[in-house]
């Protein structure tokens, strides 16, 4: 189960919300996955500051999984997660810093359990 935490600087209405998560929802497939198993934070209007100065668009998205993250599921799920980003709410890619952890399975819980 994926999860997607992003920290965005601008203002993120309802629909933009809902378009981010459907294109997350593909993006997922750089690793295996679908929809059905992502879990997406958005947490909007964040300061973020880059070389001692505000980005007024900008973005930083943590990626959580179980299991391992290949480098070209990175290098894909990151291309698409820019261009999203740029579509959906014009942050340039240069302004979009992205980390991944990959988790082992008895260290991700649901459900009274791990995986």
């Amino acid at each position: 189960m994926p999860f997607v935490d992003a920290k965005i600087t601008v203002p993120v209405s309802r629909d933009k919300r809902d378009a981010i998560k459907s294109g997350l929802g593909k993006a997922v497939s750089a690793f295996g996955k679908g929809e059905s198993y992502l879990m997406v934070g958005i947490d909007d209007e964040y300061s973020l500051w880059l070389g001692g100065r505000e980005l007024e668009k900008g973005a930083f998205v943590s990626v959580s999984l179980i299991g391992d993250t290949p480098d070209e599921g990175c290098s894909k799920f990151t291309a698409d997660l820019c261009e999203l980003l740029e579509r959906e709410l014009g942050i340039p890619g240069d302004c979009v810093y992205v980390t991944y952890h990959p988790m082992m399975r008895t260290r991700w819980g649901w459900n009274g359990d791990t995986f």
